[in-house]
């Protein structure tokens, strides 16, 4: 990604962002678990997972946030801001596997400022995560 914000009218609806690739460890989710205090057993132990039916600790939905959030303004720059996240989880993401986000520019408001992205991130089960995110940029309006 780029230390640059990008501008809006270097933007057309339409436009991909490039993939990116997160790999799902279990560090990586009892570390999003712990550090968003989601004391959910499942998220950092392995036995009531099990217990609870998967096979082994799964992602929860504030991390998936946050590495939703991180996807979005990697792409549109430092300066980006944040103003709307709608998701919505589907297939668990689990470690040892690999979460591929992706994306694309829905809608630009010039009178706003602001730019919406439609995401998924999808594991080998299917889209763990799909929605959209809105971001301002600086110096757009």
């Amino acid at each position: 990604m780029s230390n640059l914000t990008l501008a809006l009218a270097q933007l057309k609806v339409g436009d991909a962002l490039p993939e990116l690739p997160i790999a799902i460890t279990t560090t990586l989710v009892v570390g999003g678990a712990l550090a968003s205090r989601d004391f959910t057993l499942v998220h950092h132990d392995k036995g009531q997972a099990q217990a609870a039916g998967m096979q082994d600790v799964f992602m929860n939905i504030l991390t998936t946030n946050g590495l939703v959030g991180r996807y979005v303004t990697d792409w549109a720059g430092p300066d980006s801001v944040m103003k709307g996240v709608s998701i919505k989880l589907g297939t668990p993401n689990l470690p040892g596997d690999t979460m591929k986000m992706s994306g694309q520019v829905s809608a630009i408001d010039e009178k706003e400022g602001t730019v919406t992205v439609e995401i998924a991130g999808s594991n080998s089960w299917g889209d763990h995560v799909t929605g959209s995110v809105t971001v301002a940029l600086p110096g757009s309006s």
